[in-house]
């Protein structure tokens, strides 16, 4: 019999077991899908030290992109860097041929950026946090 074990700290290698069978059940059941798979990054540096201090993370399967991650250090908001980020995503998106972005946000984030560039929300988690909420948004690439 199968035994579960608790990890009260997520291994690596338990982790990219799981993924490993994931992945593999997934493109057994998506035969005839020849997208692109796959993370991409646009990484903000710091102009003195070269380090990565921002940037977005995202991930590319069934023909969509999932910004995963976005952040832009204080010294640079208000300056347009997000939406640059955003629109770079968008560029890459469409070169590896996804027909979309989504993304997750919460209320105390930056919903209203997103909508300001065309993404719109499909769902919801309210109180989560409590007394916020958890948006989905989404954009259909030209």
């Amino acid at each position: 019999m199968t035994e579960i074990v608790y990890e009260a700290e997520l291994r690596p290698e338990s982790r990219q077991a799981v993924v490993d069978g994931l992945v593999a059940f997934n493109r057994s059941q998506t035969p005839d899908f020849t997208g692109k798979y796959g993370s991409i990054g646009l990484m903000l540096k710091h102009p003195e030290t070269g380090a990565t201090d921002g940037g977005l993370t995202g991930r590319i399967t069934f023909g969509w992109m999932f910004v995963e991650l976005l952040f832009v250090p204080e010294r640079l908001r208000g300056q347009g860097i997000g939406r640059q980020l955003m629109v770079q995503a968008e560029d890459v998106a469409r070169q590896h041929g996804c027909v979309g972005i989504w993304l997750d946000t919460f209320t105390f984030q930056a919903p209203g950026f997103y909508e300001k560039l065309g993404y719109s929300t499909f769902g919801e988690i309210a109180n989560y946090p409590p007394g916020s909420s958890r948006f989905f948004l989404r954009k259909h690439l030209s």
